[in-house]
């Protein structure tokens, strides 16, 4: 890709859908670079805190839906096997892909298109809604890691997080009443090590930019 083209990459212009749409697709999935977080963010009072470490991203290309990743999230963080509750989000794309059922869904991704599995996963905003919407000021920066984790002594499980969040990953746990959302598991994601195909990666803010770039040249390739 010519520095022109990077250039004019990063600097362009897009919608929050656009992105949603693009950022599940090719190598990457979701990575961003610093540069854009901006656009994890409607809120010009949107308050910042400290970046994470990093941020998971799945590669739609080697993931095969096992959705093993789920109850792997689960396992590790709440002790049970509970994909409804899992940080990273296989089956709400699982059928459709990104954009839902449609009259052309034979067409689009998911199992009932072309097989195209598409992960959600947490970006680690900077300027996180569901930090900023908590009535309890329950979701902070964890010290070790930087991730956006969430104080179940605080939380009321009252689910604004979940509603505010534009890629659905907090979730109100039924059976205990409290909000969920992803920890980074000390550093070191559960759904990442227990992929069987490599498909979830944990990639540090450093990386996140080149990883973009590789992105966005796999797809004019293809």
């Amino acid at each position: 890709m010519s520095e022109e083209k990077k250039k004019n990459f990063l600097e362009r212009r897009t919608s929050r859908r656009d992105f949603l749409k693009q950022s599940g697709k090719g190598v990457v999935g979701a990575a961003v670079s610093i540069s854009i977080l901006s656009l994890f963010t409607d809120s010009a009072e949107a308050k910042g805190i400290a970046l994470a470490d990093g941020i998971v991203i799945s590669d739609p290309v080697k993931c095969t839906g096992c959705r093993r990743c789920e109850t792997n999230c689960t396992a590790f963080n709440d002790g049970k096997a509970h994909p409804y509750i899992a940080r990273v989000k296989v089956g709400q794309n699982y059928n459709f892909g990104l954009n839902g059922p449609a009259l052309g869904y034979r067409y689009d991704e998911g199992q009932f298109g072309d097989f195209t599995i598409i992960a959600e996963t947490c970006r680690q905003c900077e300027s996180a809604r569901c930090v900023n919407v908590c009535p309890m000021d329950a979701i902070s920066a964890d010290p070790k890691t930087g991730a956006r984790v969430i104080n179940k002594k605080k939380c009321v499980g009252c689910g604004r997080c979940a509603v505010a969040c534009p890629y659905d990953i907090p979730v109100v746990d039924p059976e205990v009443g409290k909000s969920t959302k992803c920890t980074l598991c000390e550093g070191k994601p559960s759904c990442a090590k227990g992929c069987p195909t490599g498909s979830i990666k944990f990639v540090s803010w450093k990386d996140v930019e080149l990883a973009l770039l590789k992105r966005e040249q796999l797809i004019e390739n293809n």
